[in-house]
């Protein structure tokens, strides 16, 4: 069975990537690039599901971009 999960990329301060999936908390990778990201990710993700054997994907509504002040 397969499930498809939304996958949060940001590129850190290093140059690294970083890949979150929202709806698995704690389940995040990094890698130099995206290819190898994507396939850390789903590792992640496959490694994640074996442990919590009952998760669902949720829905993505979108990304808001939030400003707010630093000091």
């Amino acid at each position: 069975m397969k499930a498809k999960f939304n996958v949060l990329v940001e590129r850190d301060e290093d140059g690294y990537y970083v890949a979150t999936v929202p709806f698995l908390p704690g389940c995040h990778t990094q890698a130099k690039s995206l290819d190898e990201l994507i396939e850390r990710a789903k590792e992640a993700i496959e490694l994640y599901l074996e442990v919590e054997k009952d998760i669902v994907a949720g829905e993505f509504v979108g990304v808001q971009v939030v400003e707010a002040e630093t000091g």
